[in-house]
């Protein structure tokens, strides 16, 4: 018996360590990319995000999605980033985020290839509320650049029918 329960909390013991060893991990990571600010090295920024997307915490979507986000970072952190959460396995719950987080990057229209590459990435997300329209509408806004409106037409497309898409 007592070499059973020794063997359940060393188990136990062992669990938790590599959990707090994870969080660890992530909040060290998190830390340093914050610490350097938009000032550092693009190179040492997208070795510092390879190692935070093999980590499983919660912490790690919002995080990238604040990077996403914030406009004072650079273009190439921010298509990665941008390309992860797109091609990342994302959790249900976590998918709504994502999906909005790219369409206000929508409205960056100075950012080209960052305005291209969210329409691209909203294909993936058609079947979320109000990506479809989102994409639509700028389908079908004359205005808009010809590559951008080709983007959203091309993630409509990916997007399969749909009663919403039929309508546009």
């Amino acid at each position: 018996m007592r070499s059973e329960h020794a063997q359940f909390r060393s188990d136990r013991q062992g669990r938790e360590a590599a959990q707090f060893g994870q969080m660890g991990e992530v909040e060290r990571l998190i830390d340093a990319f914050r610490a350097e600010g938009a000032g550092a090295r693009v190179a040492w920024k997208l070795d510092v995000l390879l190692d935070l997307v093999r980590e499983n915490d919660p912490r790690v979507v919002p995080f990238l999605l604040s990077v996403l986000a914030d406009p004072r970072e650079s273009n190439a952190v921010r298509l990665d980033v941008l390309q992860r959460l797109r091609n990342g396995r994302l959790k249900p719950l976590e998918r709504p985020r994502v999906a909005d987080t790219i369409v206000k990057l929508l409205s960056e229209r100075s950012n080209t290839g960052l305005c291209l590459q969210s329409a691209l990435a909203l294909g993936e997300f058609t079947d979320l509320p109000g990506v479809v329209a989102v994409l639509g509408g700028l389908a079908l806004q004359c205005a808009a650049p010809l590559d951008l409106r080709y983007a959203a037409f091309t993630s409509l497309q990916r997007g399969g029918p749909a009663i919403v898409a039929m309508e546009l």
